[in-house]
């Protein structure tokens, strides 16, 4: 949600700069209680390690499992071997002590919002390790995933399942992530409001929206992206978003310019400060922007 309309009996109070940190501790407030499920379970099960058998471990291998680090998940909360090597492989991802154990540093790595695109686009057991100097700020998906070399020019339309307030500024946030990734890439980009000649459509959308990935509330998945040429582009509905974000509330242009990196080929950077980065800190705007220009500077992605 954005700048929210509170109501009181006749009266309605809509949110202005002079009211913002009322509300800003009011969210900060009323989102600690609403974690997502998963991030409530891990939090559970620090300290947990192999041979042990513990509720909520299937919960993780879930989580493990959409991010790309287990192929496939049994239907039970062993702490198995499976489990330990990819508990080990997103350690080593994320510059983590790989001790394959589900210590501290870990869940606080995992409970973090994020988008909900996977970290790796596994077939099999061989993990794509990055850290250290091989990190990179970008990397294309495996495979043919691009749009064909004679499209350069992208346009995209507007539709949301729930209530979208504010919707000009989402536009205008829209227009300038659009920008941004112009500066760098083949591509021009043009809102257009015909659904048949859309190669992206935009939305805001609740819960569980038809495409297979359900969205888990605030604080969790953000957002996500489909692959070229999907050119699907989905924000939580339920996450408190904001173009000016205050503690536990999540930068609309940060998460923006990231999934667009995604529609246009780009995977998950395990570089942190990259605009490919797939975790996101609350309250924080996503001024890698910078030296997101100044690496890109002169090069053509995607």
């Amino acid at each position: 949600m954005l700048e929210p309309t509170m109501s009181f009996g006749i009266c309605t109070l809509k949110c202005t700069k002079g009211f913002a940190c009322l509300l800003r501790f009011y969210y900060a407030r009323f989102n600690q209680s609403q974690l997502p499920k998963h991030s409530k379970i891990f939090q559970t099960l620090e300290g947990c390690q192999k041979g042990q058998n513990v509720e909520g471990l299937f919960e993780l291998k879930q989580y493990l499992k959409k991010l790309g680090y287990l192929n496939h998940v049994l239907d039970h909360n062993k702490f198995d071997d499976h489990l330990e090597s990819a508990i080990k492989a997103y350690q080593i991802n994320y510059q983590l002590n790989a001790t394959g154990i589900l210590d501290a540093d870990t869940v606080k790595q995992m409970v973090k919002p994020r988008c909900g695109f996977s970290d790796l686009m596994i077939n099999s057991n061989n993990f794509r390790y990055i850290n250290g100097t091989g990190a990179s700020h970008y990397e294309f998906f495996l495979g043919n995933l691009r749009w064909p070399h004679s499209k350069t020019h992208l346009t995209y339309i507007f539709r949301s399942s729930v209530e979208v307030p504010l919707e000009e500024d989402i536009r205008s946030v829209c227009m300038r992530a659009f920008e941004r990734w112009a500066k760098v890439s083949r591509f021009t980009f043009e809102e257009v409001e015909d659904d048949d000649v859309a190669d992206i459509e935009i939305g805001f959308h609740s819960g569980d929206h038809g495409d297979g990935n359900p969205f888990d509330g605030p604080q969790g998945t953000l957002a996500h992206a489909s692959p070229p040429t999907g050119g699907k582009l989905h924000y939580d509905g339920d996450e408190y978003w904001s173009t000016d974000p205050g503690p536990d509330e999540i930068d609309l242009e940060s998460v923006t310019v990231h999934e667009i990196g995604h529609l246009l080929g780009l995977q998950h950077s395990l570089e942190p400060g990259a605009v490919m980065y797939a975790y996101f800190d609350s309250g924080m705007m996503f001024m890698a922007f910078v030296p997101f220009m100044g690496y890109y500077d002169g090069k053509t992605l995607c």
